[in-house]
């Protein structure tokens, strides 16, 4: 099937997505993958001049080796300005991918890595409607391709890309995990904090009374927090959010009463009032867990924290253009589009934070994350359609 007349170049395609997939390239390291792209651009034509890095890298908390690559490309016809985007970096469990073909997927064959089409996959379809345009001189309106960093650990190349060099779009629509008739429309809202326990060392065996243990402190705090319904799912009444303590460090050898401890923990919610409340809940905890315990001096442990906003919830409207396109495009391609919300964060989180409204579609990812993660080639080639029906289609 072609939409708008044109039939995007499959087999090119598939050979990008499996190039893609075989680069390591996680968190921070996507310079590879970004040369790759920019070379692929060059060799069909476009000057290197037209190519652009931003400076995102030096803002995240990881100084990565490379900026957002930006790409854009003046309209020949007219139409509102559309961005088609996908994030380059993969999680660290995609390094080593060496990608197959078997019965109409594509695997790692090494079973000890995850594929990394999450978000390859993504990649090739922004990059392959881009070479289709260029290759094929094929009419289209004003386009800007976005490959963004950091994605994976807490959406940093969409917090800090530098949005003046995107020319104002009108329509955006972000490639990541998923079938291709999914079109996330919303997602939830997100907050990270380290918490850091002060306790009292003293001898084990010698001396435990005179010690107050951190290690204990964070258990009794993470134990109420289970008891009390705020860690994992939370339901509290008709409010809705999550919560986890991710990562646990502290202490170095048995026969001391540990001194320090420091936590890694998250809320979500969609409801960011809510989600102020869940943060609320951890931090009482542990400050009353720190008051619970006290040696044989009286004295307590501390307690402190420091957190950030990774991402606020949205929801775009029903009839916003860029949720009409997307839907119009996967119904051209003969499935029936499926909107959703996501509880996850997205590129489009900070996308939408930033007044462009943005909507998320799959590229028919499975188990992404996963050693037996995999991408179903014909879902890919259906979103290689519509990648390329939304960056030329005129009226969107």
């Amino acid at each position: 099937m072609t939409l708008n007349g044109h039939k995007p170049n499959f087999r090119r395609a598939i050979d990008l997505v499996t190039e893609l997939m075989a680069l390591p390239g996680k968190s921070g390291q996507e310079g590879r993958v970004a040369n790759y792209i920019t070379e692929k651009l060059q060799a069909a034509g476009v000057p290197r001049a037209m190519i652009r890095r931003d400076a995102a890298n030096r803002r995240t908390p990881v100084r990565g080796d490379t900026g957002n690559l930006v790409f854009v490309l003046p309209g020949n016809i007219q139409g509102p300005r559309r961005l088609l985007m996908a994030h380059m970096d993969t999680v660290p469990i995609c390094v080593g991918s060496s990608p197959v073909r078997r019965s109409g997927f594509i695997v790692s064959s090494n079973s000890q890595r995850a594929l990394g089409a999450d978000d390859r996959a993504g990649c090739a379809v922004v990059l392959n409607s881009a070479l289709e345009i260029l290759e094929r001189g094929l009419p289209h309106p004003p386009v800007t391709f976005c490959w963004t960093i950091q994605e994976e650990i807490g959406l940093h190349g969409a917090r800090h890309l530098n949005h003046a060099i995107l020319r104002k779009p009108k329509r955006a629509f972000n490639w990541d995990g998923g079938s291709w008739e999914k079109l996330t429309v919303g997602a939830t809202g997100g907050y990270r904090m380290a918490i850091k326990i002060r306790g009292i060392a003293s001898h084990a065996g010698g001396a435990p009374e005179r010690g107050v243990s951190a290690i204990a402190i964070a258990s009794l705090a993470i134990a109420e927090l289970v008891r009390g319904g705020w860690h994992g799912q939370i339901c509290k009444g008709s409010k809705r959010g999550t919560s986890n303590v991710g990562s646990f460090h502290g202490g170095e050898t048995t026969n001391v009463v540990s001194d320090d401890v420091e936590l890694k923990a998250e809320a979500r919610s969609h409801d960011p009032q809510f989600r102020k409340r869940i943060l609320k809940e951890i931090e009482k905890a542990f400050v009353r867990a720190a008051g619970q315990i006290k040696n044989n001096s009286g004295q307590s442990g501390s307690v402190d924290f420091d957190g950030r906003l990774d991402y606020e919830a949205f929801q775009l409207q029903k009839d916003d253009p860029s949720v009409l396109a997307a839907e119009q495009a996967v119904v051209k391609t003969g499935g029936q589009p499926v909107r959703a919300v996501a509880n996850g964060g997205l590129d489009a989180n900070w996308m939408v934070a930033r007044g462009i409204p943005t909507v998320s579609l799959g590229c028919g990812q499975i188990n992404q994350h996963m050693t037996g993660e995999a991408l179903d080639i014909e879902n890919f080639k259906s979103a290689c359609r519509i990648g390329l029906f939304l960056a030329t289609q005129a009226k969107l």
